[in-house]
This record gives C-alpha cells, sequence and structure tokens, in this order.
C-alpha cells in the first residue's frame, strides 16, 4: 500500500480518537496518535475475522495500555466488527459498547479485559502458551491447524510494572516464538518524562530473558512493516522498540505529557486537522477510500477462515480434528471422582480429585507457582507443558495468574492455576480481572488457615477468606472433607462465567460424620439438627469438624445445637431466604465459627468467633487452642 495512503488512514484513526475523548470531555488521546501509524501497517499483517470474533486460529490482539480506547475502539469500528459511529460518540457513556477500558464480552473483538498496566503482557503471553500447547495437541509433522501470531500493543508503564518482567521471562524460556510485543516507547508519563522514574536498558533487558528485540521509527510506515515482518520470521518471542511521539499529529501538544489523559481542546484538534489536510468542521469523519482499505479485513478474514476450515477437509489431520473436537467437547461425564473413607487434609483430597479431572478432560491443565509438591497439584502420567498438562510458572504468581486468565479464554482450555492461600495476595489483580471479565479459571490455595502452624504468621492467611468472599462472581470453597471437595468441583465445572477458588487445609481434616447429606452444592447445607436447638453454629473448612465437637460437649451439657456447613460462602448468598432460614433456624442463636477474621458471618451470625490479630510460629495444633478455636474455649464463650 502506498504511504501516502497509509498516512490518511493514519491520521483518520488520529482524530477518531481525538474527537471520542473530546466528546467525552475524559479519556486518552496521546497514545491513540501516537500508535496510529503502527497500528495501519499491524492491520496489513493480522490474520482476523470480523464476522466471527471468535475464530479460534485468529491472531490475537492485546491492548496491555488498555487507556488508548480511542485507538481501540477506531479500529474495531474500521474493521467492521460491529461498533457504529454513535458507538464512538457514546465514548466513556453509561451503557454504551466503548467504555473507558476494554472489556472481555461488551465490545465484539476485544480479546481480554485490560488497563490494570502490566497485564495485557502477561495476558498475550497466556494466549501464546495456550497455542503451543493446541499446536502440540492437534498439528502435525505435515499440516498446522495452530499457526496464528500474538500481538501486544505497551507502553512504558506496563514495562515499568513487575509482572511484565516475570510473564516476560516465561516467554522467553518458553521460546514462545509467535509473540510479538509492540513497546510504544514515547518516554513519556503522566508525570512527565521517563527520566524522571526509568533509565534501564531495555534492549538489554529483554535480550538477557531470552527475546530478539527489534527498533524501529515508530511513525515510519516502511520501518513498521519490515519490523513485523522480521518478527513474525523469528524463533523467539520478538520486542519491537517502536520510538515515537506521543499525540502524533497534535500540534503544539504533541510530544506533551499534558496530552496523555485529557481531552486536546477544539482549537487544538481544529489545527491539527488542518495541517494535516482534513476538513476541521468535519467530527467523526471518515473518509470512503480509508473506510474501504480497512473494511477490506471483513472479505480477507472470512477467506482466510473459510480456507482454514477447509484445509481440515483435504489435509491428512483426521486424529488432529478428532483431538480438536475432544478440546471443545469436554465430557464431564468421562471424571471418575474419586471416594474418601478416613481423614486427610482437603489439599490430598483435591489432588486426587485434580487428577481424576485430568484423566476424563483432556483440555484440563495447569500447574503451580513452585509449590505443586506442597499444593498437591501435579497431574500424574501427564506430562511437562507445551506437550503435556503440568506447567511450571516458577515464583511467579501474578504472572502465573495473568497467563491462566488468557489461556481461559484461548477457547478450549480449562486452566487451573496454584500457590499458598496466604500468596494469593501476589496475585489479586489477575483474580479481579478473571471475576470481572467473568473468565473460568481455578485457582487452589493451600494452607489455609493458622493450621500453616511453624510458619508463623508471615505465612498464615488471616483476611483473605473475607477479601476473595467480597469479589463479585468468584466463587470460594472451603471443603471440609473430600466428599465436599468433589461437590465443589462438580459445580464449579459448570460455572462457565466465573472463576471459582478452593481453598484447602494443610492439616489433615476427619471426615464429616456421612456422606454429604444436604445440598452442598448450593453452598451451604444443614449438617448435624437437634430438636428444639437453641444455637445454630455455622463454619467452613477444618473449622466444621470442630463445630460439630462443640455441639457434643454443648449435647453433653443439655443443649440443643444445630450444625452448618458453608463451604461457599458466596454461593450460599444467592441461595431465597427460604432456603437460608431452612438451613440457619431464625429463632436460635446464630454463631459462626472461623480461624480468620470471618467479619462477613455478621451477614447471618449474632456473633463471630474468628481471628482478632495475626497468627504465631507454633504447631497447629497449639495455635487453634490459643486463639481460643478449642472445644472448652468455645463452650464457654457460648456461655
Amino acid at each position: 500500500m502506498a504511504n501516502k495512503m497509509r498516512q490518511k488512514m493514519a491520521d483518520s484513526i488520529r482524530f477518531l480518537a481525538a474527537d471520542m475523548v473530546q466528546a467525552a470531555n475524559s479519556g486518552h488521546p496521546g497514545a491513540p496518535m501516537g500508535l496510529a501509524d503502527i497500528a495501519v501497517v499491524l492491520s496489513e499483517h493480522l490474520n482476523h475475522n470480523p464476522k466471527n470474533p471468535s475464530w479460534l486460529n485468529r491472531d490475537r490482539l492485546v491492548f496491555s495500555g488498555g487507556h488508548g480506547t480511542g485507538l481501540i475502539y477506531s479500529l474495531y469500528y474500521l474493521w467492521g466488527y460491529g461498533l457504529e459511529l454513535d458507538d464512538l460518540k457514546n465514548f466513556r457513556q453509561l451503557d454504551s459498547k466503548t467504555p473507558g477500558h476494554p472489556e472481555f464480552g461488551h465490545t465484539a473483538g476485544i480479546e481480554i479485559t485490560t488497563g490494570p498496566l502490566g497485564q495485557g503482557i502477561a495476558n498475550a503471553v497466556g494466549f501464546s502458551m495456550a497455542s503451543k500447547f493446541m499446536g502440540a495437541q492437534v498439528n502435525s509433522d505435515t499440516a498446522d491447524l495452530i499457526d496464528h501470531n500474538v500481538y501486544c500493543l505497551c507502553g512504558d508503564g506496563d514495562l515499568e510494572e513487575g509482572l511484565s518482567y516475570e510473564a516476560c521471562s516465561i516467554a522467553g524460556h518458553n521460546k514462545l516464538d509467535n509473540l510479538v510485543l509492540i513497546y510504544d516507547s514515547n518516554r513519556i508519563t503522566i508525570e512527565g518524562t521517563t527520566d524522571l522514574s526509568i533509565s534501564e536498558d531495555i534492549h538489554t533487558r529483554f535480550t538477557s530473558q531470552g527475546w530478539d528485540v527489534l527498533e524501529c521509527d515508530g511513525h515510519d510506515f516502511d520501518a513498521i512493516d519490515r519490523a513485523l515482518t522480521e518478527a513474525k520470521a523469528n524463533t523467539k518471542p520478538t520486542i519491537i522498540i517502536a520510538n515515537t511521539i506521543i499525540a502524533k499529529g497534535a500540534g503544539k501538544l504533541e510530544g506533551s505529557h499534558h496530552a496523555h489523559g485529557a481531552p486536546l481542546g477544539d482549537d487544538v484538534i481544529a489545527q491539527a486537522k488542518i495541517d494535516a489536510g482534513f476538513d476541521p468542521e468535519k467530527t467523526f469523519h471518515v473518509d470512503e477510500d480509508v473506510m474501504v482499505r480497512f473494511r477490506c479485513a471483513i472479505e480477507e478474514g472470512d477467506l482466510l477462515e473459510r480456507e482454514w476450515i477447509h484445509s481440515q477437509k483435504t489435509l491428512p489431520l483426521m486424529e488432529q480434528n478428532e483431538a480438536l473436537k475432544a478440546l471443545e467437547n469436554p465430557d464431564f461425564s468421562r471424571i471418575h471422582y474419586p471416594t474418601f473413607e478416613k481423614a486427610d487434609a482437603t489439599r490430598n483430597t483435591n489432588g486426587k480429585i485434580l487428577n481424576a479431572i485430568a484423566r476424563g478432560i483432556p483440555s484440563f491443565l495447569g500447574g503451580s507457582a513452585d509449590l505443586s509438591p506442597s499444593n498437591k497439584t501435579f497431574l500424574n502420567d501427564m506430562g511437562v507443558y507445551p506437550k503435556g498438562r503440568n506447567i511450571y510458572f516458577g515464583i511467579r504468581e501474578h504472572a502465573m495468574a495473568s497467563i491462566a486468565n488468557a489461556m481461559a479464554l484461548y477457547g478450549p482450555l480449562m486452566p487451573f492455576t496454584s500457590t499458598f492461600f496466604v500468596f494469593s495476595d501476589y496475585l489479586k489483580p489477575a483474580a479481579r480481572i478473571a471475576a470481572l471479565a467473568g473468565i473460568q479459571q481455578f485457582f487452589i490455595w493451600t494452607h489455609d488457615s493458622i493450621g500453616v502452624g511453624e510458619d508463623g504468621p508471615t505465612h498464615q492467611p488471616i483476611e483473605h477468606l473475607s477479601q476473595f468472599r467480597a469479589l463479585p462472581n468468584f466463587y470460594v470453597w472451603r471443603p471440609a472433607d473430600g466428599a465436599e471437595n468433589v461437590v465443589a468441583w462438580q459445580t464449579a465445572l459448570e460455572m462457565k462465567k466465573s472463576p471459582s477458588a478452593f481453598v484447602c487445609s494443610r492439616q489433615s481434616l476427619a471426615m464429616l460424620p456421612s456422606a454429604v447429606s444436604g445440598d452442598a452444592s448450593r453452598g451451604g447445607y444443614l449438617l448435624a439438627e437437634d430438636a428444639n436447638a437453641t444455637f445454630t453454629l455455622m463454619a467452613s473448612g477444618s473449622e466444621v469438624e470442630l463445630a460439630l465437637k462443640v455441639k457434643e460437649a454443648m449435647n453433653a451439657k443439655g443443649t440443643q445445637v444445630n450444625v452448618v456447613s458453608v463451604p461457599c460462602f458466596d454461593l450460599f448468598l444467592e441461595q431465597d431466604k427460604a432456603y437460608i432460614d431452612s438451613i440457619i433456624a431464625p429463632d436460635t442463636k446464630k454463631v459462626a465459627i472461623e480461624a480468620a477474621r470471618g467479619l462477613e458471618w455478621y451477614r447471618f451470625a449474632d456473633d463471630v468467633i474468628g481471628m482478632e490479630s495475626f497468627g504465631a510460629s507454633a504447631p497447629a495444633g497449639q495455635l487453634f487452642e490459643k486463639f481460643g478455636f478449642g472445644v472448652e474455649s468455645i463452650v464457654k464463650q457460648l456461655g
């Protein structure tokens, strides 16, 4: 394509973005204007189908700098993903298709929710890792079903976040040769130039992490094209350091940090349009010749997908197609869940359940942040990524969870991640995105309370249950034994639009007195009942066993007690009042017992016996006694 036409296309993007921010009186014009030239050339390289945004073998495009929505929505409008000019005019307005940061499932074409800086880089690594696993399952020596690329646009802020170090390290280690990171190096942050806060050699950083590094003028169309062409041919992940000018074309604000996150002003935009040969009186305008060239993506993409589908019928890919169908259509009836007959730690029962699921579901895979022997998450006889299903994430909790978010949205895959519960702090931003975007990732968090014991308060989660129970669309399961653990997984596997967490004990827990007789799949059930009960004790996990012992002691004194097990507080909240009242008798004194803060229990409880401080270093049994979780102590507190 002639560069004169490319320039007109890039300027059209610039002015759409500037007009959007100006109309909303809110947003970020600088990055979209600086990246417009790159976006035009990238359009020529990107294999995608606006008619079918979920085509499996499409290139993935991730906008890690999610504040650049002026660019993002302009592109999806121009490419033909269903956005209209009215959607651009309603940028950042209530109930529009064009919110302030891109949201998966809200706007067609958006691959994943981004905005918190660094997330998109890790997500791009996840898409690439997913493609390599898929390729290992379905490609053959003579033909590839999965052979797409993954592109990610990022800025200085993304690369300053620690998450990007973790993710790029994994990418280099795994030699993800279809991953192209385009670094918008405009040397500007909100506070001023990047000299204020960063001076590292980005080239050397990425070389040391096993990447190929290219550099180009981000406003030279031919240089951008050469860099992208070379990147696609590389045998390592590639970063293209694109030297750009923020707010390129914005006259007196070009290159200024003031153009980062504020409207440019009508006068500046009008002058910029005049300088570029555009009509200053026209807003949200795209000439027909520009639109035609962008909209070529529709027919070109549809043709690419139809050729891909046709290739599956003509190439010798019978076994590969069967493997793909098995990945895309998991049959949960093939899972033969284990049964449990003796006391055990729920981390152990959970590990056996994981292996049962993996044997039945070929798309089930995952790993741990270097803790699989403790988390009990290794999938036996399942091999190592990329050919196998055990992923070694290393001690990179945040990257692990962000990568798995993308793997879950890739298509057929069902990923799990694991670490100690206290270290869920490191990955909380990714867990929040999973909940916000409705991503079915399975989080496995073991060593769930002061029962961790001798490792002491640094490793004993106190506030964490409350934190994650407060997160909307996030289901925290804390099973009391193996039977509850099975129900938890059976329920979570069917929750396609929500992440689930399995919070498991280090210490051994007794089997409940009988098989789960209530409806644990509803989040809570009546485990033990006395006629004319005056107390209802509520608990989850290890404290259910304790509640049963307290009931026994109080029964011996003539006091009648009900015990309610609540393996999933979040799911229990969703039940109707009639069910909840049938479980928690309104005319009883309601007391929750939990070796954590437990403030959320006041939703149902009159009193909460919980942690009022951090833990301590000692054997678990001593800690439970010290902090008031002994039978005698609780009976005394109940009066």
